[in-house]
């Protein structure tokens, strides 16, 4: 098989050991995460390339050239490797004539460096000077409001036409996004059309922001100073990475320290002589520079067993009434789901309508108005009331940020929006708790404290049980249709999609009032660490 030897952007970022993977299992197929992410990109590009001039408007120079180079859909998943080095090799030489011919806009175009970087990326626009801007189109967010900050950006639809304007964004930079970007421009420099800018479009897709590629200079150095690895260590990459089962392997035969510490505490371990997960687990503590916690895990580890007790006694508080919630959000843009389980009956507040609008914001004050009355109803009829989530890190922002984003805007045509103040007092209230909060305090995870980790160890399991948070984003897609585009096209597919994404959350809910009942019997069948 024909194996594609350039380096990517990608490849100075996360694991280095996929480069020897690469050569060795050029076969091995990409995960369905993967898969996921390259077709929700493919559809962000689609998006963002239709909004990209295709001609002058009025009072704009005439003489106007826009080439569309074109690349295999994302879609298109039987491609092989030879075809996609056929097609990168097949843009790269158009790529060298669209520049010749001066175009002002040149998509899916691909440039290389001299030392062999190739470079896919969505667009290259052409400055008055004749110098030519990389843009990369991605589903971060590049940006977020600051009056104290200011950066140059231009409409999506004014690009290689208008000119940019200051505006008031701090961004936010993505190493695989900027590593792009630089060397896109240094491919550039080499063929005397680069200038030291380049263009990022994220979420929002109605606006481009203009970047200085040299401040990504010193950065992009550094890593590209760094060497291949011989040998497989776990890192957070791992999850989703086509080679995994290969590394996994080869972990697991030198029972390298990795598969219990990842990433830069598993160095540590190696550096002071702790190789293994075995070697750690026979430490005796107290032991310098090493917790016992971190004992207990590894001999957790070598028994295969996934929880331990921090100490004997395990609880968790209980209330007359008890509602567990969850959220779902897109990205950045918004949450369409809050869901809400209490005891008996699982209640959804959904909109698959388009985020940011009014309808998120009446959805919002629906499950706000709901939650509301339960609070008020057992207060007065003299109950205690608990309310629950695993991990609030996200129910706190989203409850935060949609009552600043709507509550201004929208009161007045409803009422039942609250205010951040309001908002603030309750998740500071002590009927607002994370039950994640009470399982660390209290449980040592092998895996991690996720709720997909200690759920079914208090005999919990989700209907939907391949959905996770990666699957779901793909599911929302999925599940709005066309929906911002007009009329959602009624389908099986959307349907399923619809029904999936609230069997999920409901069972998060769920799951999450099955932690606490299993907290709250002492976590029953779970060793404590003093028996370890």
């Amino acid at each position: 098989m024909e194996i594609d030897t350039y380096l990517q952007p990608s490849d100075l970022v996360g694991c280095r050991y996929r480069l020897h993977q690469r050569t060795a299992y050029p076969t091995a197929e990409p995960t369905a995460a993967t898969i996921s992410r390259r077709i929700r990109l493919d559809r962000t590009r689609k998006r963002v390339l239709s909004l990209i001039p295709t001609k002058p408007q009025i009072g704009d120079p005439k003489n106007f050239l826009r080439i569309d180079l074109g690349r295999i859909s994302a879609t298109q998943l039987e491609y092989s490797s030879r075809q996609r080095a056929q097609d990168l090799e097949r843009r790269w030489f158009a790529t060298l004539e669209a520049l010749a011919a001066g175009a002002n806009i040149i998509t899916d175009p691909v440039v290389e460096t001299r030392s062999k970087i190739r470079m896919d990326i969505d667009a290259l626009i052409r400055r008055p000077d004749g110098a030519y801007m990389p843009v990369v189109v991605t589903n971060h967010r590049v940006a977020r409001e600051d009056n104290n900050r200011t950066v140059n950006v231009i409409a999506t639809r004014r690009l290689g036409l208008g000119k940019a304007n200051a505006g008031n964004y701090r961004l936010k930079h993505h190493a695989v996004d900027s590593y792009t970007l630089a060397l896109s421009v240094a491919a550039l420099d080499e063929l005397g059309v680069g200038v030291e800018r380049g263009v990022l479009i994220g979420q929002n897709h109605e606006l481009a922001f203009i970047v200085d590629t040299s401040l990504f200079r010193q950065g992009l150095n550094q890593a590209l100073m760094v060497e291949t690895p011989t040998t497989a260590l776990r890192v957070k990459d791992c999850a989703s990475c086509r080679y995994w089962s290969y590394c996994h392997a080869e972990l697991q035969e030198r029972d390298d320290i990795s598969l219990l510490f990842s990433g830069d505490k598993g160095a540590r371990f190696r550096d002071i002589g702790f190789p293994t997960v075995s070697a750690l687990a026979r430490v005796e503590p107290p032991y310098a520079h090493i917790s016992r916690d971190d004992i207990v895990l590894a001999r957790a580890y070598t028994k295969d067993i996934a929880l331990v007790k921090r100490n004997s006694t395990i609880t968790a508080p209980k209330f007359d009434i008890e509602i567990d919630i969850d959220v779902e959000a897109y990205l950045d843009q918004g949450a369409y789901l809050w869901g809400a389980f209490d005891g008996q009956k699982y209640h959804p507040f959904v909109t698959w309508n388009e985020l940011g609008s009014l309808a998120e914001a009446k959805n919002f004050a629906r499950f706000w108005s709901w939650l509301k009355t339960k609070r008020r109803q057992a207060h007065d009829a003299g109950k205690s009331i608990g309310i629950f989530c695993y991990s609030n890190h996200g129910e706190n922002h989203w409850l935060r940020f949609s009552a600043r984003r709507f509550y201004a805007k929208y009161r007045d045509q409803i009422p039942e929006l609250p205010s951040e103040s309001e908002v603030a007092q309750f998740i500071n209230s002590p009927e607002w708790i994370d039950v994640f909060a009470l399982v660390r305090a209290q449980l040592l995870g092998v895996h991690g404290l996720g709720l997909k980790v200690v759920a079914p160890a208090a005999g919990f399991s989700w209907e939907e049980d391949e959905v996770d948070g990666e699957a779901s984003v793909g599911l929302y897609l999925a599940a709005t249709g066309a929906v911002l585009k007009g009329d959602i096209p009624i389908t099986t597919a959307l349907v399923d999609a619809q029904a999936a994404l609230l069997s999920y959350n409901g069972d998060d809910c769920r799951a999450t009032r099955a932690v606490r009942h299993f907290l709250v019997a002492g976590a029953p069948g779970v060793p404590t660490a003093t028996e370890l």
